[in-house]
């Protein structure tokens, strides 16, 4: 409960700070003729959309199970990254179109006051992130909302330098090119966000070598085969899995035993933290570790 009063703060702290981020570089872009600055207050805009939207999906992944949803909201947040990446792709594209424009046709740039709202930009976004930066290592949502910020942060060191650039040797096209440079840096830090989140909501298997799996459930020694293995990402922390096994005719009693071993690997090895296990005696025996659809069908044809 503490943890998420902190992450609700931390999340209306960044709002507040992009809000007023916005607001400054707008006025400022529009008073230095900058596109580096006008193009980074769109930016701050979205990243404060971005914030908003991963507050919420924060407040649904924490409610509980219920029974029409078994395994709770956890997914809503990969939604959510989902969205706020392929935000900062559209973002990154519309940058780019106008920096190569800018660069065909240049504009006057203040480069004075370009270089003091870059500062106080750079100071509260570098603030901003910092703050979110804790929950960026275990929760894909909110790392995606605190590379919008870092990818600020650093957007604002590179209207820094070109403000100095253009105010001592008056060379404007270092504007539009930072943009562009910008823009690129946005593409590159969000398309693996993108596709790890596509993965996950494509029920893709973790990285996990399923052989290994296989012989370690193996030297179980009441297990005679392992097959029908399948593993899941309900996000990036929480991994699912289900398998067949083949044992002897045991009773209820030893085989909840293995099962318990079964889990204790899976958990310990894998981290796999929630496991559906089927226990057989014949069905299934040397089948192949992962089966496709048309693979189990067939299977359960040859098995009536």
């Amino acid at each position: 409960m503490e943890q998420s009063k902190n992450t609700n703060l931390r999340f209306l702290s960044v709002t507040t700070l992009n809000v007023l981020i916005t607001f400054f570089e707008l006025v400022g872009g529009l008073l230095s003729g900058s596109l580096s600055l006008i193009s980074d207050a769109f930016h701050n805009f979205s990243d404060t959309f971005s914030i908003v939207l991963s507050y919420i999906a924060n407040l649904i992944g924490h409610k509980k199970a219920t029974p029409k949803n078994s395994y709770g909201y956890r997914r809503v947040e990969i939604l959510t990254a989902l969205l706020n990446s392929i935000i900062l792709i559209l973002i990154s594209l519309f940058l780019l179109f106008e920096g190569i424009n800018r660069i065909q046709h240049p504009e006057t740039v203040k480069g004075a006051i370009m270089f003091w709202v870059a500062v106080v930009s750079f100071i509260a976004n570098l603030g901003a992130a910092l703050l979110l930066h804790v929950g960026a290592s275990n929760n894909l949502n909110i790392k995606a909302t605190y590379l919008h910020l870092l990818s600020d942060s650093l957007a604002s060191v590179g209207v820094i330098i070109g403000s100095i650039f253009i105010y001592f040797f008056n060379l404007t096209w270092i504007d539009p090119v930072i943009t562009i440079l910008v823009s690129l840096y946005i593409a590159y830090e969000s398309l693996p966000i993108i596709q790890q989140t596509f993965r996950i909501l494509m029920e893709g298997s973790p990285d996990i070598d399923v052989d290994h799996v296989k012989n370690d459930l193996l030297a179980i020694p009441e297990i005679k085969d392992v097959h029908h293995f399948h593993s899941w990402s309900i996000n990036e922390n929480e991994l699912m899995a289900s398998v067949h096994v083949n044992l002897s005719d045991l009773p209820l009693s030893e085989t909840e035993k293995i099962y318990s071993s079964i889990e204790n690997i899976l958990k310990d090895k894998y981290n796999i933290r929630h496991v559906t296990i089927q226990a057989e005696c014949t069905r299934g025996l040397k089948k192949a570790m992962c089966l496709s659809s048309e693979d189990e069908t067939e299977n359960l044809k040859n098995d009536k």
